[in-house]
């Protein structure tokens, strides 16, 4: 877990005084748990075994040093780097996927509705060559720069960089690209980076787990953190971990041949062609791919595989002749292997964003906007 703190730097105490609290965090509900994981510690987490007390010395280390590294910021030894346009931040406060991904293209898709110019920087988890900030494509490969990142570039058609350094990757995203505004996936704990308006993601079905922080339990910051935060969405169902928490949903699409070639079904005429599918996913949270599945009449028989999984084609050989569906972050590494099945598809989907009282995500955007000053074509497009 050391990764998310390379950087060595949290937020200034300029940049927490300016974030009055606008929400009251409170203890999460007791919520069902979508699945089993592979790992047996993450099933502790949620199922809120007792034995992780023992843990409990490293969870205290933990926050030690996380508040430590808060602290060289509050004492002014550490100064974030600003950009000369705005920059959103989207992350989570859990170990383990809540959304995000979706939530970063929703967004670049609004804010381009809005009139702005947005550009995406990511970590590039997964990737061998992100020691090093660079523009990532459509066909890039998912071994190089990761499997989020490719995904990001085809979908939102606007300028991606990676780098484990945000700093780096957004001054060079700034160089190549006429941006006015940044979205910085996956950055909530990188605090070298300033921010202007932070949104955490939660998973509505888990929660916060039990509250604990790592190795305890899931949580990378305390529950307090959502308190500071400018944005709580909840990703599939409402977590009420926030009173005033935004709510996103999934919107499936149509079903797309991973190879590019064959018929590509719109979900209707997928389940009058299929009933039974093999759902392969190595994403933070397999359960919801196939809660979704299920959702559209499916059946699905999970391969459920760790999070950024490094496919070699064996994980595609099933016997009992049914088709194959992954997610659509799955199917840029699966994309690259020699041979593929006929009939496997990954499933394009769109979310919809909706505030507390059910309003359209947008009005919470454009609010937030405004309440920081931030206007499309007021900014210092770089190029």
């Amino acid at each position: 877990y050391n990764d998310q703190f390379e950087e060595g730097a949290t937020p200034s105490a300029a940049t927490l005084s300016e974030k009055a609290p606008r929400h009251r965090a409170r203890r999460a509900e007791s919520l069902p748990v979508v699945e089993r994981s592979f790992s047996p510690l993450v099933n502790a987490w949620y199922a809120r075994s007792r034995w992780l007390g023992l843990l409990a010395p490293l969870s205290w280390l933990y926050r030690v040093i996380t508040q430590r590294r808060r602290m060289r910021y509050l004492t002014g030894k550490l100064e974030p780097w600003r950009a000369p346009v705005p920059v959103l931040v989207v992350g989570n406060i859990t170990a383990g996927g809540t959304g995000k991904t979706p939530f970063v293209l929703w967004l670049a898709k609004t804010l381009e509705a809005l009139g702005f110019s947005p550009g995406i920087v990511s970590r590039g988890h997964g990737g061998a060559e992100n020691r090093t900030a660079q523009r990532v494509l459509a066909e890039s490969s998912a071994e190089a720069v990761g499997d989020e990142a490719p995904l990001l570039a085809a979908r939102s058609g606007v300028p991606v960089f990676i780098g484990r350094d945000r700093v780096e990757a957004v001054q060079r995203l700034l160089e190549e690209s006429p941006c006015d505004i940044v979205i910085a996936d996956d950055g909530l704990q990188h605090y070298a980076l300033a921010r202007d308006i932070e949104v955490a993601v939660v998973d509505g079905h888990r929660g916060l787990g039990n509250g604990r922080l790592l190795p305890a339990g899931p949580l990378r910051e305390a529950p307090e953190r959502l308190v500071e935060v400018d944005w709580v969405v909840a990703s599939g169902r409402h977590a009420n971990v926030i009173e005033d928490e935004s709510l996103m949903e999934v919107v499936p699409l149509r079903f797309v041949p991973v190879s590019g070639r064959g018929e590509t079904f719109d979900c209707g005429a997928f389940l009058e062609r299929f009933g039974n599918v093999n759902a392969v996913a190595g994403i933070g949270n397999p359960g919801r791919f196939v809660q979704t599945l299920k959702s559209l009449g499916l059946n699905p028989l999970l391969s459920a595989y760790p999070d950024h999984h490094v496919y070699d084609g064996e994980e595609l050989k099933f016997d009992n002749g049914w088709p194959i569906v992954c997610t659509e972050k799955d199917a840029t590494k699966l994309r690259e292997l020699i041979e593929l099945p006929e009939l496997l598809f990954y499933l394009e989907i769109e979310v919809e964003v909706l505030t507390a009282d059910g309003r359209p995500g947008i009005e919470s955007l454009v609010q937030l906007l405004d309440l920081h000053g931030i206007r499309a074509g007021e900014g210092d497009a770089v190029s």
